[in-house]
């Protein structure tokens, strides 16, 4: 009864041999790890050999600290390029249209109106364009973003003011932390800090960054993507623009977009099937495929120009008209850039340019006593479990104690796959899980003792003690994996650390505390054949 399958005894054996392999290079220093690395032979395949080790937080061991501006003219251009086109879409609703077109100011957009009866269809929809500032007290709304003058000959100027531009910045700056957020911890595990500094700036913190200016390269790229044609001869309504294809030369490009990176819903990087080159794959959503296929369909034969920061990255022929709302990008990648680009258009478009004001290293934000307190206490809370579950189970305790072991091999091996941060929160997690890990052995030998002195065999007492305490310890960490969720979900920073160490240790319990230690006893009883429980 208490024999396993051979596939069952190879799956979970590999688990916890890979597990802990990927925990090794934690327990090595860099220059260990570097000299391994260079002793294996050159037959041995690099990504066979595990040599990522955990990354230490902040906390423990500081990282790149980077100040960003929002670039306050850039944001500037963008608002008034987009009050520019508000305005002509309300010409064209009112069927309007001004003498010499719409001229850009510094700070808004111009049109001369000479009908009085035009003026007045066109004024109370222009009016509609201009926002309220804060908030509005007992019914009456605030300072607005835009002025809206007119004078007798005609000429109708809209201005932002400065309070609407201070909205806006103040805007800008909340959308792109989280912006920032998804870029550099799209996966969930890097922990960043990424607060606000004044009104303008944003003071961004990784721990353990090896490369700040792959950094640098995420965060300084508005990543506005942009699908348009290219221009052809004798066209006006162009925009010069560096193309990558041409070495840097200019090409003209069509202004009206066809669609914008904002109506993508997914961007991978993969590879190329005939070349087997670097791509990014890219799907839209409803609207955007609807129109990407409308476009294609009625412009089969001519160049399709992908535009990424005002910069031509590629402008394929469109072959046949392409309906399925997916393409892809490509253009002399690198495995690491198109990486790269596909996390920036998952990521969405930052409102503005971001300026690196400041770049430094930090230290560890915690002191060196803090540190190694953290550590003790993680060692004297293994050593105290150990000796207890040893001395009240005698060579059961032994068992459990092997298996809390490697349960918190495993967490250190899954940290280091999934490149999560360990911080000082997150070693109170494993000290916990410590505690969780041991507390289902208690309960399946408990279990164990009352079934063999209610009068079963030793093997039927065994065996029944592991399937009735199973559905308990399922229930149990299934309650703690909720709580865990929760706090992963809705806590950042240093709470998910402390999340994302207490959900791989309840995962791993099963492993070690139920199926590893099932079959120690197993191999201890067909070896020993014991008379009577050793407890």
């Amino acid at each position: 009864m208490l024999r396993f399958s051979t596939s069952k005894v190879v799956a979970t054996m590999a688990i916890i041999v890979i597990g802990l392999l990927f925990a090794v290079p934690s327990m090595m220093s860099h220059d260990q790890r570097v000299a391994f690395q260079q002793s294996l032979p050159s037959w041995v395949p690099s990504w066979l050999v595990p040599s990522r080790a955990i990354v230490l937080g902040l906390d423990l061991q500081g990282g790149s600290h980077v100040l960003l501006e929002v670039d306050t003219q850039d944001l500037l251009r963008t608002q008034t390029t987009q009050l520019r086109d508000d305005v002509r879409r309300v010409l064209r609703e009112t069927r309007v249209s001004p003498q010499g077109g719409i001229q850009i100011t510094p700070r808004g957009v111009q049109i001369r109106v000479t009908e009085a009866a035009d003026r007045e269809k066109l004024l109370p929809k222009l009016r509609e364009l201009s926002q309220p500032v804060g908030s509005t007290v007992l019914g009456q709304s605030g300072t607005r973003d835009l002025t809206i003058t007119d004078t007798p000959d005609g000429l109708i100027t809209l201005t932002y003011t400065d309070a609407g531009m201070n909205d806006k910045v103040r805007r800008a700056v909340d959308q792109s932390i989280e912006v920032i957020r998804r870029r550099i911890d799209f996966g969930g595990t890097t922990e960043p800090s990424i607060q606000r500094q004044g009104s303008d700036r944003i003071l961004v913190q990784v721990p353990g960054l090896q490369d700040p200016q792959r950094l640098k390269d995420l965060l300084g790229k508005t990543a506005k993507l942009e699908f348009r044609l290219l221009g052809q001869a004798g066209a006006t309504d162009v925009d010069m623009l560096p193309s990558k294809d041409e070495g840097g030369q200019k090409v003209p490009v069509e202004r009206r977009v066809i669609v914008e990176g904002g109506d993508l819903v997914d961007a991978q990087p993969a590879f190329d099937s005939r070349t087997n080159e670097p791509i990014v794959n890219f799907r839209f959503n409803i609207r955007g495929a609807q129109r990407f296929g409308q476009a294609t369909t009625e412009n089969v034969g001519r160049a399709l120009a992908i535009v990424l920061d005002n910069e031509v990255i590629s402008a394929p022929t469109i072959q046949t008209p392409i309906t399925g709302g997916a393409g892809q990008i490509s253009g002399r990648y690198t495995v690491q850039s198109a990486t790269d680009l596909a996390v920036l258009l998952r990521a969405g478009a930052l409102p503005a340019k971001l300026t690196v004001v400041e770049e430094r290293t930090v230290g560890p934000g915690l002191g060196q006593d803090s540190i190694h307190a953290g550590k003790m206490a993680t060692y004297v809370a293994t050593v105290l479990v150990v000796i207890f579950m040893f001395m009240t189970y005698g060579v059961f305790g032994f068992f459990a104690n092997i298996a809390l072991l490697v349960h918190v091999g495993l967490i250190i091996g899954l940290m280091s796959i999934l490149e999560a941060t360990l911080t000082l929160p997150g070693i109170a997690g494993i000290v916990l899980t410590i505690g969780t890990a041991v507390d289902s052995n208690v309960l399946i030998y408990e279990r164990i003792r009352e079934e063999f002195h209610a009068g079963r065999s030793m093997v039927s007492a065994i065996q029944a003690g592991f399937d009735r305490a199973f559905a308990t310890i399922i229930d149990s960490n299934s309650t703690m994996a909720i709580a865990a969720l929760i706090l992963f979900f809705l806590g950042s920073g240093p709470v998910r650390g402390f999340a994302v160490v207490f959900i791989l240790g309840i995962l791993t319990t099963v492993i070690t505390a139920v199926t590893l230690t099932r079959m120690m006893i197993s191999l201890w009883y067909h070896w020993a054949r014991p008379k009577a429980l050793p407890f």
